[in-house]
């Protein structure tokens, strides 16, 4: 009789074994084994973890397939922030972009050129070759962990190849879904009735959002790898280190080109903009990187986009189709938008059915009319836009669209504030989609992320009169639930327990959640910062909010007129009696001395002995205020290397000291 072979054993063998076959299939081209001997490995792995779930490897292959359901998405930060790039449309502007670098260096330089891939940006984690963490891009700060769905995207390697690895590395990509996956699947919801996908981004995106890490599976989803990341330096160019990670199991796209010039590098831009339509993704454009890691490094980064790249964007796609119709749309805000109901058309791969044509001025600019054939395009919008109109086709009979005066929803007299392009319903009490809409953004997952609320639920309790505004959430009881159509008790304790956690959200998200107006994340993290409870911000001045970082007169003005509101007062009040935080975790900087108090300050450039985060915290620890803006009443201006001209005559012409690095640290010895 054979002796059985060793559980642990086999389950190793079998996991390299896969392993391997998914290296040769994926990265090299090569099918060693048929399809059915592949699944037959894994099945009697998924075997071997079911009857020996202790014996399970972290990075097993089995979890290619998903299974693991998430709650929520933990929050992670980013080692290496994510920043965006900047953009240009024009030959000229990339040549442009070539003189700075060149004159910044002094000598002539090689950069490197990519397909920028229409997906989902994301962060992958290794520690000792082991995947150990995927990250959403997010505010470019922190973003969702989102790893157990990173783990089904068979291009991501779960283990990494070869040697010369570091321990610790971070590699950067693009998730996207294949052309002919998100056509099938756009097919398989329009044969179910459901709403069709708007583009194979916003699929993508959804679908990494997916708790069920089996759905991601299905979705087939891809990933193409562009950067290299690692405390210690590793390679002198992003060449090398594109190599280098594609030799040890990532997919990177074979579409990239070292180009000794700015000729070279047009010459890739014009070359692919016929080509791209080749590829099984969507590309919209080429990222234009310098080789030289020195160079980027010489060169630095703005406070939102490196120096050292940019991204050239191909024009938009354009169609032609008739004027159905306007719908006129009300958002949180009050402000009244109008769609364009469009005969459907082929635009860019996907079917059009509607398109922004985003205030009355547009309208009145485009002299549109029901029945026109219009232009749409998609120039990397959600939506797709109306830029003109075929005058040729126009009917004889055509009338000028009318704005409408009076709100769609509840018919009150419209308002447009001087310098606004939109008109508003000033009625944000009484008008139903302004108040649903405020219910929304209040309990969606970036606020305070009242996981089992919906829009359906929102509504039926707002119609019942259980909910008029958000703090009458927290008054719910079981019974106010269970009566409700469709709700069982299972649903109303899962509410209940919900909102009860929600309790517990960070103080930043609770003011986002507010909905002020101008107050996005960011700001509202910014203000948590400065100004740490409820009464602080309430009490803050006009000068007082502009004196923080990234808060301008618009902003200022919003949190003044929000909380002269008595409603708005009220409504806080009230929550803050439910439970929810009103002050924040954040910890100052430890005082070191009172030098630069009432001192304020403005960083610009690059600094030698410190990063500008650094510095802002140096000068907080010794009492003064960073603020954004430069203006008569700032004390200093504290310039580095390659600040921009414009702050430095600012400053002379308004006589701000300017302070260089070592002057500055004079200052505080």
């Amino acid at each position: 009789m054979a002796l059985q072979k060793d559980p642990a054993l086999e389950l190793q063998e079998l996991t390299d074994r896969i392993n391997y076959l998914n290296y040769q299939y994926y990265q090299n081209s090569v099918s060693e084994v048929s399809d059915y001997e592949f699944d037959q490995l894994l099945k009697r792995l998924q075997e071997l973890e079911e009857q020996f779930p202790a014996l399970r490897q972290p990075n097993s292959p089995t979890l290619r397939v998903g299974g693991t359901i998430t709650k929520n998405f933990e929050t992670v930060f980013h080692k290496y922030p994510m920043l965006s790039l900047s953009n240009t449309y024009s030959e000229e502007e990339l040549r442009e972009f070539d003189n700075r670098v060149r004159k910044a260096i002094g000598s002539d330089v090689e950069y490197v050129c990519e397909q920028k891939f229409d997906g989902v940006a994301i962060s992958l984690t290794y520690e000792n070759g082991q995947f150990v963490q995927g990250a959403t891009r997010g505010d470019g700060t922190r973003g969702d962990n989102i790893t157990a769905n990173v783990r089904t995207i068979r291009d991501v390697p779960l283990q990494v190849h070869g040697e010369g690895f570091p321990e610790l590395f971070e590699v950067r990509g693009e998730v996207f879904m294949p052309l002919p996956v998100f056509q099938q699947l756009n097919a398989e919801r329009e044969e179910t009735g459901e709403q069709l996908l708007a583009n194979p981004r916003n699929a993508t995106s959804g679908t990494l959002k997916q708790q069920d890490s089996a759905v991601v599976a299905s979705r087939k989803l891809g990933c193409f790898c562009y950067s290299f990341h690692t405390f210690q330096p590793l390679f002198d160019s992003h060449s090398e280190s594109l190599q280098a990670i594609h030799k040890w199991g990532f997919q990177v796209s074979d579409t990239w080109r070292k180009c000794s010039s700015i000729e070279e590098v047009l010459a890739y831009v014009n070359e692919w903009e016929v080509r791209r339509t080749e590829l099984p993704i969507a590309t919209d454009g080429v990222v234009v990187k310098v080789n030289s890691y020195a160079l980027q490094q010489e060169l630095g980064f703005t406070s939102k986009s490196p120096r050292w790249a940019i991204a050239y964007k191909y024009a938009a796609m354009s169609a032609a189709t008739r004027l159905q119709g306007i719908q006129y749309q009300v958002g949180r805000t009050g402000a009244v938008t109008p769609v364009a109901l469009l005969e459907p058309v082929l635009l860019a791969g996907t079917v059009v059915k509607r398109a922004s044509v985003h205030n009355a001025n547009e309208i009145q600019r485009l002299d549109l009319r029901l029945g026109d054939m219009v232009f749409v395009e998609k120039g990397g919008e959600i939506i797709p836009k109306i830029t003109g109109v075929d005058l040729a086709q126009r009917p004889a009979d055509s009338q000028p669209i009318l704005y409408p005066t009076n709100c769609p929803a509840c018919g009150t007299p419209l308002v447009r504030s001087e310098g606004e392009a939109n008109f508003y319903c000033p009625n944000d009490t009484g008008c139903e989609p302004q108040i649903l809409a405020k219910f929304e953004h209040f309990i969606s997952r970036k606020a305070m992320n009242i996981t089992d609320l919906g829009p359906e639920t929102i509504a039926q309790l707002y119609r019942t009169g259980l909910a008029r505004n958000v703090a009458d959430l927290y008054d719910l009881t079981f019974e106010q639930l269970c009566v409700l159509e469709r709700m069982g008790e299972k649903s109303a304790n899962n509410i209940l327990a919900s909102l009860e956690r929600s309790k517990a959200t960070p103080y930043d998200r609770v003011l986002f959640a507010l909905g002020i107006r101008f107050v996005g994340s960011t700001v509202a993290r910014k203000l948590a910062e400065q100004l740490p409870d409820l009464e602080a911000l309430r009490g803050a001045t006009y000068e007082e909010l502009l004196a923080i970082n990234e808060i301008g007169e618009r902003i200022a003005n919003s949190i003044i007129t929000y909380f002269q509101d008595q409603d708005n007062v009220q409504l806080v009040e009230r929550l803050k009696q439910a439970g929810l935080t009103f002050k924040s975790s954040f910890k100052s900087p430890e005082m070191e001395s009172d030098r630069l108090e009432d001192k304020t300050f403005v960083i610009s450039g690059v600094f030698q002995s410190m990063s500008r985060e650094e510095l802002q915290q140096l000068i907080l620890s010794h009492g003064g205020k960073v603020v954004s803006s430069i203006s008569a009443k700032l004390n200093y201006l504290v310039a580095g290397d390659k600040m921009g001209p414009a702050k430095r005559e600012k400053a002379t012409k308004l006589g701000v000291p300017i302070l260089s690095e070592d002057e500055f640290l004079e200052m505080i010895k």
